[in-house]
């Protein structure tokens, strides 16, 4: 394994975070929010690099863009993880057996979380300091479009380290190549956890590949349910942003299923997104009702409909029910955010409860689906699994926990 010595460096390093207090991590992470304002002209020096190498027309030339006003909100959150109270330590379970030994049940770091992701060079700063603050050492595999941005900011974050007497080898990034991506899947007895945060094609290679464990995230196939009773206003409003805040994140909308009774206001509910120049694939009904109307208008295929566009894309499928709805939902979801837009509570509850999802929404865009917009911090990333963390996963997400007893001398019969 020619990465093998970063893993055995990182996985020591990883020990010496059990001795930081909590005010010193959290003094380390203000320290590095703090270059990260004074060092932008660096750090977006290295991203016009990248983005060079990436056409406009791309859709995730946005998610690989930094600017001054991003580089200030990841600073802002890293602060904010600063802020919140540590994972680490809590008493989740206690009590005493009747032989007299005292059981506690106490969270703790899983150790080294190796982190595969994308063109997203802010997460790089959002995974150091969620790592960072629960105590675990990181492993960072960036996409190869982001790597100049991505190496800049490790080199920061090491610098910062250094400066506080911390070894810099808590955060390694490894190099932008799929060996070394493999490598990391490999890494049994280093890595104790790996979290994939990209595209459906990622997290499948990831999750068919990996000899350690793995929490998926982020694929995101989203739809939004305009019922019968719902709100026109409100409706073109929660579609809209849903859709067009920014289309290359796992919470953009993908696909509007409208109630048949309320064809005729589709077109006043896609009007603003005309603006953007959104793609619609709509379905025969959908489509009668729209032509002539809204001008960028298709005809859907099978194809349209459980597709995760990332672009300025959305696909319309009429329904009859909101069973159907809820069946197509089934369908094509996938266990990420699903909305519904209805004034019927008892229709919305129904939503909530049949919908396998980490998130469901009634009344609101799926684009809230992050974890600084839940309060927890900056995200890792969003769960689409059942097994262990579901939706966005912060601090508490990624801590494990251990048992420790007490006695006076028991033996077992």
């Amino acid at each position: 394994m020619q990465l093998k010595e970063t893993f055995e460096k990182v996985k020591r390093a990883s020990k010496s975070l059990a001795l930081l207090s909590d005010e010193q991590r959290n003094t380390i992470l203000t320290a590095v929010a703090d270059a990260i304002l004074s060092n932008k002209e660096r750090i977006l020096k290295a991203n016009t690099q990248d983005l060079a190498k990436m056409s406009k027309e791309n859709p995730l030339y946005d998610r690989l863009q930094l600017t001054e006003s991003r580089l200030e909100g990841i600073a802002s959150d890293m602060r904010n993880v600063a802020l919140l109270p540590s994972p680490l330590g809590h008493i989740t379970k206690q009590k005493t057996l009747p032989n007299g030994l005292r059981l506690c049940r106490v969270s703790v770091p899983f150790g080294v979380i190796g982190m595969i992701y994308e063109a997203r060079p802010n997460v790089t700063f959002d995974v150091f300091s969620l790592c960072f603050k629960s105590g675990n050492a990181c492993v960072l595999k960036g996409g190869k479009d982001a790597d100049c941005s991505n190496r800049e900011e490790v080199a920061l974050i090491h610098e910062i380290l250094q400066e506080h007497d911390v070894n810099p080898d808590v955060v390694a990034l490894l190099p932008a190549t799929h060996e070394a991506t493999g490598e990391m899947l490999n890494a049994v007895g280093y890595v104790d956890l790996c979290i994939p945060r990209g595209g459906r094609k990622l997290i499948d290679f990831v999750r068919d590949t990996a000899r350690i464990p793995v929490i998926e995230t982020g694929a995101g196939v989203v739809n939004t349910y305009f019922d019968k009773e719902g709100d026109l206003e409100m409706g073109k409003a929660i579609i809209n942003n849903a859709k067009t805040r920014r289309v290359s994140v796992c919470n953009a909308l993908d696909c509007l299923l409208i109630h048949k009774d309320r064809l005729s206001d589709l077109p006043a509910l896609c009007e603003k997104m005309a603006e953007k120049k959104v793609v619609i694939y709509a379905d025969d009904k959908a489509h009668a009702a729209l032509h002539g109307y809204y001008p960028y208008l298709e005809h859907a295929t099978e194809e349209s409909f459980g597709t995760e566009f990332m672009d300025y894309k959305l696909a319309i499928k009429t329904v009859a029910s909101l069973e159907e709805a809820l069946d197509h939902i089934d369908e094509n979801g996938s266990g990420h955010s699903e909305s519904i837009i209805t004034m019927n509570e008892a229709t919305a509850r129904k939503f909530q409860a049949h919908v396998d999802a980490a998130c469901v929404y009634w009344n609101a865009p799926t684009s809230f689906t992050d974890g600084a917009q839940f309060g927890l911090g900056a995200e890792i990333g969003i769960s689409t699994q059942k097994l262990g963390p579901r939706g966005p996963m912060a601090l508490e997400e990624i801590c494990t926990y251990k048992w420790l007893i007490e006695g006076e001398g028991q033996v077992r019969p």
